[in-house]
């Protein structure tokens, strides 16, 4: 089964003028990530992650009475912002379970486990 992971931090940690330079916590929050990653990778788990841009530099896109809006910046003012994904290929929600604790412990950010539905939606 393919799970979507996703990732969360706070956005006083994360702003416009630290875009472009990571902190040391960050740094460091980043390489315990990779070990997870490699793990995933040996075990032949792993599918794929990224880590997303700055909040600030994104753009929303919504429907609206008067048609398509599209706008910079994210679409509502947010304690938490999403900081990156990851999709993995387990056995089942309990493994997915496992592996997002252990990140969890390690990292300290929430993060979300959603079932990607296949081809069939189920």
């Amino acid at each position: 089964m393919k799970f979507l992971i996703l990732s969360y931090t706070p956005t006083a940690g994360w702003n416009e003028a630290t875009a472009d330079t990571p902190s040391e916590e960050a740094l460091a929050a980043f390489a315990a990530y990779q070990q997870f990653e490699a793990e995933l990778r040996a075990t032949g788990e792993f599918v794929t992650s990224e880590g997303l841009g700055h909040p600030a530099v994104s753009t929303t896109v919504r429907r609206s009475e008067g048609g398509v809006i599209i706008t910079d910046g994210p679409f509502a003012e947010l304690k938490e912002v999403l900081a990156s994904f990851a999709v993995i290929d387990v056995s089942g929600l309990d493994r997915a379970k496992d592996i997002v604790a252990r990140m969890v412990e390690v990292l300290g950010e929430p993060m979300e486990i959603r079932p990607i539905m296949g081809d069939d939606f189920a």
